[in-house]
């Protein structure tokens, strides 16, 4: 493509909806490098950021048609789609890298040097974290009763350390006010 062609936003917006292949070229040559930058420090791979940069193009591609200049410029549009696509991925990468790391371990596998006795004190310990909302309950069950750290329950569940490390203290206060019997509301709420 001729690098001296310069397109206003306008030209190249109708340009790149009649599909115009030199309009397209145009675009990645001026965009591709911006939005690469930001993808690489959302995936911090280089592989995983070719591949969301190739999926971003493709959904931009197919979508152009919808784009609305009135509700932003060109960039914005394309950075929320790259954006969007390089999360996916992340996610996507996640969660399949947590279904192979993050196995059960069944009870023959421990051997006998593994026995768990538990204290009179917290047999039913169990059947109070049931009582939790479904979310905060999963990171307890993780941190107490499996022995995650916080940054590992984070890394299994695909969630902040800091959202993480906030629904346990909320749940652990949920969980004082059940054992606080001199509490008016010594149960959930």
């Amino acid at each position: 493509m001729n690098k001296s062609i310069l397109f206003t936003e306008n030209e190249l917006v109708t340009l790149l909806k009649t599909n115009n292949k030199a309009a397209y070229e145009y675009l990645y040559d001026h965009y591709a490098p911006a939005l690469y930058g930001i993808v690489r420090k959302i995936v911090k791979d280089d592989s995983r950021a070719d591949d969301v940069m190739q999926d971003s193009f493709i959904k931009i591609w197919k979508h152009m048609a919808s784009y609305d200049a009135e509700k932003g410029s060109l960039f914005t549009w394309m950075l929320n789609i790259t954006r969007r696509t390089a999360i996916d991925k992340l996610r996507a990468d996640c969660k399949f890298e947590n279904d192979l790391k993050w196995e059960a371990v069944r009870e023959n596998d421990l051997g006998n040097h593994a026995v768990f006795t538990p204290a009179p004190a917290t047999l039913d310990l169990k059947s109070i974290v049931e009582k939790l909302l479904p979310e905060k309950k999963q990171l307890i069950e993780l941190v107490y009763f499996e022995g995650y750290t916080h940054e590992e329950a984070s890394e299994h569940l695909c969630l902040p350390l800091g959202t993480v490390k906030s629904r346990i203290r909320n749940a652990m206060k949920e969980l004082r006010k059940v054992f606080d019997v001199s509490s008016p509301t010594a149960q959930f709420a």
